[in-house]
């Protein structure tokens, strides 16, 4: 619930000027490349029925302490034992978020341990995670309500059934890394994007929809190029490579129309049509404040999103261990400028083919030749990652696999 702190406690926005000095300031926060995070989205099914729905009340007792408030508003909401914190989506797909870490070896054994925890917590109610970036048993079904996801239900149905589909039947794994130094933002935006068509391509997981095949590699990404482009676009794009991240973000955050309005009591639907420009500029009763500019951030769902580091959105959720393999591949392939710069001259002539990366994944030639290139890069360069000897060799087989059928596809 929204208190009168919670709209009071941040700076009043007068003027477009102000905004742009604020999201200057926040979102592409400067050092040393160091430290990388990882957030798992799984889907979550009846062990013995795994087309069974599962409510809101069996998942609030399976997690007990570490419930996140939006499922019991009287909850601890505890960290896992390493650090990792619990969320639920719409669809009550369940989410750990990690701290982030300076060493891969060390972020691996953190989440391999709060994921066991969470398994064994489900398990003993008779609940296992998904293996897809999509559900494949069940048809899209709200588990979870709230204020917020009311209203982005409400205005993701004007552009069609695919935001249900993106709220209630998806998941996905997001890769956090640092935005590096001044002098290599640009690169390393530019980058982070270019790789996520062949990426996207060469780790989707999600075929299958509510007992269907849906003719996409990856129906995750379909639903979600399917929603309101004015928030799901790339900002980036090969044709624009001379805009400055900074610049091109802040005019996206302010085109952007809002997704919710928050109020005092349950209904938070803004108007349609109305973008944060549009409310700086006086379209609402009230002026907005740093924080609404900070929550508006939020409701944006571009494929890399910037939020002081850069959260890389565009990858399914993995089966079982495999979502340690794209993690691996993208902190090898941004261990460096050099990494960086040969990642992007690979990516750089399919970067614009998302669409293509969803329907088709490596059966496209192009995408599996550019997605076996970057694996071979990456595997070139993980040494420098310097994990356990078994999470390499057991990582450096799974790649293998990839890299085989990514050239399978491009022969």
């Amino acid at each position: 619930m929204v208190t009168s702190s919670d709209l009071d406690r941040s700076a009043i926005l007068r003027e477009s000027a102000a905004a742009v000095r604020h999201l200057a300031r926040i979102c592409f926060k400067t050092g040393p490349p160091t430290h990388t995070g990882v957030e798992l989205e799984w889907t979550v099914h009846d062990a013995a029925d795994p087309a069974r729905p599962v409510d809101a009340t069996r998942l609030r007792a399976a997690l007990g302490r570490h419930s996140p408030t939006t499922l019991d508003a009287t909850s601890p909401a505890e960290p896992l034992r390493h650090g990792g914190m619990v969320t639920l989506e719409p669809g009550g797909q369940l989410e750990i978020s990690t701290p982030p870490r300076p060493s891969v070896a060390t972020l691996i054994r953190a989440t391999e341990a709060d994921i066991a925890q969470v398994t064994d917590l489900l398990a003993a109610a008779g609940l296992i995670l998904g293996s897809s970036g999509i559900d494949p048993h069940r048809r899209p079904r709200p588990v979870v309500e709230t204020p917020r996801y009311r209203a982005m239900r409400g205005a993701f149905d004007r552009h069609g059934p695919a935001g249900r589909t993106m709220m209630y039947s998806t998941a996905g794994l997001q890769i956090c890394l640092d935005a590096g130094e001044p002098d290599q933002v640009a690169a390393r935006w530019a980058a982070a994007h270019a790789v996520g068509p062949p990426l996207l391509a060469a780790f989707a997981s999600a075929t299958r929809h509510a007992g269907r095949r849906t003719g996409w590699a990856s129906a995750r990404m379909a639903a979600w190029l399917a929603i309101d482009p004015a928030r799901t676009r790339p900002v980036w794009s090969p044709s624009r490579t001379e805009d400055d991240p900074i610049d091109a973000w802040i005019s996206y955050v302010l085109a952007a129309p809002l997704l919710c309005l928050r109020r005092h009591g349950a209904d938070w639907a803004a108007p349609p049509g109305v973008t944060f420009a549009d409310w700086l500029d006086g379209a609402l009763p009230r002026p907005p404040t740093t924080d609404d500019l900070d929550y508006h951030v939020s409701t944006l769902f571009p494929p890399v999103r910037p939020r002081g580091y850069l959260e890389l959105r565009y990858l399914d959720a993995q089966p079982d261990r495999g979502w340690r393999l794209p993690l691996a591949v993208l902190t090898a392939l941004f261990a460096d400028p050099g990494t960086v710069r040969e990642a992007y001259t690979i990516a750089t002539p399919v970067a614009h083919r998302w669409s293509a990366a969803a329907r088709h994944g490596l059966a496209d030639p192009a995408l599996a030749a550019a997605a076996a290139a970057l694996l071979d890069l990456a595997m070139s360069t993980m040494p420098r990652l310097e994990l356990p000897a078994s999470t390499h060799d057991e990582i450096r087989r799974g790649l293998r696999q990839r890299l085989a059928a990514a050239e399978r596809r491009h022969q």
